[in-house]
């Protein structure tokens, strides 16, 4: 965790708490509410985007002198260090910070853009916001949105897909690598696990907790059984006694991939709260689960853009009252 890391910052940069992360856990489709878009509110997406942009430059003077953001990769500051990566674009990600106002906060959609921008191996700065205030220079520079979002060279962007996109597009080969899976079937492995999970964790009908619970496995067993199931490039056609179960790390291979950026950080939100408020674990039968969360747990890419569990416990407290 970054707090964890000694890069803990010590003043805190304030937003609205009227749209905090936290709130959009309970969406019931596999789709983030950044993307949740018609024709009209496109219209709206890109006026903000045009209106923060007049903002960008100062706010990115801002970002640069706050103590409440780190930048990526660390610096050894030493001058024999001559392998640091320059810094080609200036970029900044916006993320949500934790209950202290310094530390990551609990947001599975700033983690997915945090861990895109640490694979790219780009340099990059990440500054958290405090959601219990609102200063005027944040809200100006992205008016009507909140963390997590994106400042790319100036320009605004707020849509987590869509940054997604950009950033795939634009920090591309041979400088940077490519993160999309090569199968499309990792693209929707485990897809409705998060709003299994949002169904059982919101629940509040005793009567209905076992089959929401059934549900929630059911859908993870669905997981497990694909990182089960060997990738065509793992398969030895010429041995047909092999038993065949893949023993890849991750969604579409041995590597992270945008697919993995997506599904873990929900994947892991699911488990710290289910265990915390429902008493259920991830069945230790599923070992391909278990495995592919392990693989990730031994990654600094997921486990240090990760909230800390106390973080993630206390964003679900209430929702688990209701």
């Amino acid at each position: 965790m970054l707090d964890s890391m000694d890069i803990r910052c010590e003043n805190s940069i304030e937003i609205s708490q009227q749209n905090s992360c936290s709130s959009q856990h309970g969406y019931d489709s596999g789709e983030e509410a950044h993307s949740l878009h018609d024709g009209s509110e496109d219209n709206q997406y890109k006026a903000r985007e045009d209106r923060a942009f007049e903002s960008a430059m100062t706010m990115e003077d801002i970002f640069k002198t706050s103590r409440n953001t780190v930048r990526f990769p660390f610096n050894d500051s030493s001058e024999e260090n001559n392998n640091f990566p320059k810094e080609e674009h200036k970029i900044f990600l916006v993320v949500k910070a934790g209950i202290d106002g310094e530390s990551i906060g609990n947001c599975p959609f700033s983690q997915r853009l945090f861990m895109i921008l640490w694979l790219k191996g780009v340099v990059f700065n990440v500054t958290t916001v405090d959601l219990k205030r609102k200063p005027a220079d944040l809200h100006n520079l992205a008016p009507g949105t909140h963390p997590p979002f994106l400042t790319f060279n100036g320009e605004v962007k707020t849509d987590v897909n869509k940054i997604e996109e950009f950033l795939e597009e634009t920090l591309s080969p041979p400088k940077y690598p490519k993160l999309a899976a090569k199968h499309r079937e990792s693209n929707t492995a485990g897809i409705d696990i998060f709003s299994k999970f949002s169904a059982f964790i919101k629940n509040t009908k005793q009567q209905d907790n076992n089959s929401l619970e059934r549900g929630l496995t059911k859908a993870l067993k669905k997981l497990d059984d694909y990182l089960r199931n060997p990738l065509p490039e793992e398969i030895d056609t010429s041995n047909t006694e092999e038993e065949r179960v893949s023993k890849r790390k991750f969604l579409d291979g041995e590597e992270l991939t945008l697919a993995d950026c997506n599904l873990l950080p929900k994947l892991h939100v699911a488990k710290i709260v289910t265990k915390k408020y429902r008493n259920y674990e991830f069945p230790a039968e599923m070992t391909r689960l278990w495995q592919y969360l392990n693989n990730a747990y031994a990654r600094d890419e997921f486990i240090n853009t990760c909230a800390a569990d106390k973080e993630i416990e206390i964003a679900y407290a209430e929702v688990t009252k209701k």
